[in-house]
């Protein structure tokens, strides 16, 4: 009897242990759900210093000869502010470039009547619309230059004359710190009175200016 209830039990025993381990083998243990990624929205707000870099063309009006087309490149340095709200990016931009834009002709100036633009500066708005690391933008100021009116045997005369502009642009942060843009600019910078210097023995001879400028840039966000 004894060697009966032993064998069952050691039957009872060896099942038990085979169900717990078929048990095992089949449980795939605790399930954990992935977390959600979690994406940063880029935020605009903030100090910024960089580079532009470009051409522009146009041109320049002399009373005494007509106009003339201008063209050249152009480089300097760009310093702004941004303040997001919402998806509304709103600022201010200055930039100061060294420009090679110029322009010459003989049309009723047989020695070559030249305009030229050495410098050229801009203080402008701008409102962009944020749609997270893209925003394009609207800008619009003042802006700043000289005008070089200048005639073989004949003194050269320049003047430093304050204008407008207004344009539009596309910027896009690449980087947590570093955005890239590129934008269209349409400068006035108006005219001054070059008079007798320009060659033609009139007393007032004024020279204008305007140009379309294609920059590209890249900038530091602190």
């Amino acid at each position: 009897m004894k060697r009966v209830v032993f064998a069952f039990v050691a039957l009872a025993a060896m099942t038990a242990i085979a169900a717990a381990a078929d048990l095992a083998r089949r449980a795939p243990g605790p399930f954990y759900a992935p977390q959600p990624a979690i994406v940063q929205i880029y935020n605009w707000t903030g100090f910024y210093i960089g580079i532009n870099g470009g051409g522009g063309f146009g041109s320049s009006n002399w009373d005494s000869t007509g106009s003339r087309n201008v063209s050249g490149g152009l480089i300097g340095g760009t310093a702004g502010y941004n303040y997001q709200f919402g998806q509304v990016v709103a600022g201010i931009e200055g930039d100061i470039d060294w420009s090679g834009i110029n322009g010459s002709t003989t049309n009723l100036c047989p020695p070559g009547c030249k305009t030229s633009n050495t410098w050229l500066a801009t203080v402008r708005g701008r409102l962009g619309y944020a749609a997270d690391r893209f925003m394009p933008y609207i800008t619009g100021g003042a802006a700043f230059g000289n005008i070089k009116a200048s005639v073989p045997g004949f003194a050269q005369t320049s003047s430093d004359n304050t204008g407008w502009t207004i344009g539009a642009g596309l910027e896009a942060a690449f980087a947590p710190n570093w955005t890239a843009k590129v934008e269209y600019l349409y400068v006035d910078l108006g005219s001054f009175n070059c008079g007798l210097n320009c060659g033609a023995g009139l007393v007032t001879d004024n020279v204008s200016f305007h140009a379309s400028l294609l920059r590209g840039g890249v900038n530091y966000k602190f």
